[in-house]
């Protein structure tokens, strides 16, 4: 596991968590940006990706 991939796992889950109930255009965009910034974060890590919507809850 290297250093890189945990913050970049750990930047996209707070952007990720702040954004997720925006109802705006905007906030739904940050949210998906912060889904892509963990997951490229989980693959550095050997971790397979999340695949379900930002906000849904799911594990």
């Amino acid at each position: 596991m290297s250093i890189e991939g945990k913050a970049k796992e750990a930047a996209g889950f707070i952007k990720e968590e702040l954004n997720e109930h925006g109802k705006s255009p905007e906030s739904q965009k940050k949210a998906d940006e912060g889904r892509a910034l963990r997951n490229e974060g989980r693959i550095e890590d050997g971790k397979p990706p999340k695949t379900t919507e930002p906000g849904t809850g799911a594990k």
